[in-house]
């Protein structure tokens, strides 16, 4: 199959040269891209102005600092049933009088309970009984994420 460049002449004498133009059946995106480029240096010159409020000068006050979230409790219970506030082993009576305690000035307080996993279940929920009755009630259990490793060595001996 032959395809001539040349384009078509009319005529014998083809002295009166003339292209036929067919309709284009591309997209010419070059203006598109032109808006759009205009419309966000629009934008970016605008939000920044939209975003301002009003100057305004405050009034100065003296008052109590505002508290920061305090540290949550720290329950543990070993696999041998001991309990530890903290770091150190304490009864499950001074445990509920500590919490008791932390309730009474912050009613709103965390507490975190880590136990080991070849403790009974009842034992447990026992731990966690007695610091919901005596008054908080914002308690998490701990655990530890799959692909971490188990306790350090500091951290058995703490728990035995």
């Amino acid at each position: 199959m032959a395809v001539s460049l040349e384009p078509r002449r009319r005529g014998v004498q083809g002295t009166a040269s003339r292209r036929q133009t067919r309709p284009m059946s591309e997209i010419n995106v070059t203006p598109l891209v032109d808006v759009m480029l205009v419309l966000l240096v629009i934008f970016m010159i605008t939000a920044p102005l939209m975003t301002t409020g009003l100057q305004v000068d405050l009034p100065k006050a003296e008052l109590a600092q505002i508290a920061t979230p305090q540290e949550p409790l720290s329950v543990t219970v070993s696999k041998t049933g001991k309990i530890y506030l903290g770091d150190r082993e304490v009864a499950i009576d001074a445990l509920i009088a500590h919490v008791k305690a932390t309730a009474a000035n912050n009613p709103e307080a965390r507490v975190f309970v880590r136990g080991d996993q070849a403790l009974a279940y009842g034992q447990m929920m026992t731990v966690i009984a007695a610091i919901h009755n005596a008054g908080l009630h914002k308690v998490a259990l701990l655990t530890q994420p799959a692909g971490q490793a188990g306790p350090s060595v500091r951290q058995r001996a703490a728990l035995q």
